[in-house]
């Protein structure tokens, strides 16, 4: 009697014989990693400033570590959730189940093992307030933008980006068992500057979220008027940046620099703004570089700043 075929077809012999590297890779992939080390950039300078001065190092490695485990669980369950769009957007598309490297029940436990991680590592390695902060990133991630936001309203990434916050809360947290008035403002800081940010690669891949239903603002919007949105967030982010001096008392240095970077942020969006009024082609992606860059830059000067309070 012939051999029966496996359940699936001919997903169980080559599930068989995926190579471990190429597994690991897609698993790794799952994760979105260029976004954790975006968030982790945001936690140690926080950390930092907390303390006013080093943690132990330990503590800092406890919570980098569950942070990566949480920003990794959010993110596969996106990814779980959002395979469809994701076949369909080619920015999207080399994703590890759109190219089914990674079966969806595969990553479904593993956006679990990784929640779980994190929310044992966070609780018994530095504090519940950390884990509960970290389980509530993931929740309002998977439930509030993923699900909730992101296909329904243009305003998906001005609230759903506050999960991308988190981090600072989690950081002031660990250090001191609270959440702080200069966490909250650093958290404001990261949340208005997410419209301009996401919109600027939006723009670009405009057609891209239209194709797979997405009501991105520059979808259902004219540049006009998502530039002008951008600017308006990029000077509130500036002025929240600014407010920390006097709330976190950073010093005339941290002044200087997060004046002079808040300035390189609003001269690129304003010129923005006048590509598209001119008409003809626009440069968005100038912007959303910045706008990592300015990021990075600020949250450095807010580590500096705390270690020479010290």
């Amino acid at each position: 009697m012939p051999a029966q075929p496996e359940p699936g077809g001919p997903a169980g012999p080559v599930k068989s014989r995926r190579p471990a590297g190429a597994l690991a890779r897609s698993y790794l992939a799952l994760t979105k990693p260029r976004i954790i080390e975006q968030l982790l950039i945001t936690t140690v300078p926080v950390m930092l400033l907390a303390e006013r001065g080093l943690p132990s190092l330990w503590l800092v490695l406890a919570t980098l570590v569950g942070g990566t485990f949480a920003a990794g669980s959010a993110n596969t369950f996106n990814c779980y959730i959002d395979r469809d769009i994701d076949e369909v957007m080619a920015r999207t598309r080399r994703r590890p189940l759109v190219r089914a490297s990674v079966t969806p029940a595969e990553a479904l436990r593993f956006g679990i093992m990784l929640g779980v991680a994190a929310t044992a590592l966070f609780g018994f390695a530095v504090n519940w307030v950390s884990a509960l902060l970290a389980d509530g990133a993931i929740v309002f991630y998977v439930f509030v933008y993923t699900l909730g936001l992101k296909r329904r309203t243009p305003s998906n990434i001005v609230i759903g980006g506050a999960a991308g916050c988190f981090p600072v809360l989690i950081g002031w947290s660990a250090v001191t068992g609270t959440v702080g008035w200069p966490a909250v403002l650093l958290f404001a800081v990261i949340f208005f500057w997410t419209p301009p940010h996401f919109w600027a690669l939006a723009i670009k891949y405009r057609d891209d979220y239209a194709a797979a239903g997405i009501p991105m603002l520059p979808v259902v919007a004219s540049a006009a008027v998502v530039t002008r949105r951008m600017l308006g967030y990029s000077y509130v982010m500036v002025a929240a940046s600014l407010l920390l001096v006097p709330i976190a008392h950073t010093g005339w240095p941290y002044l200087a620099v997060a004046g002079s970077l808040g300035g390189w942020f609003l001269f690129e969006a304003h010129r923005l703004v006048r590509q598209v009024r001119r008409g003809g082609d626009i440069q968005p992606m100038r912007l959303f570089h910045i706008s990592i860059t300015y990021l990075t830059l600020l949250f450095v000067a807010v580590a500096v700043a705390a270690l020479t309070a010290s």
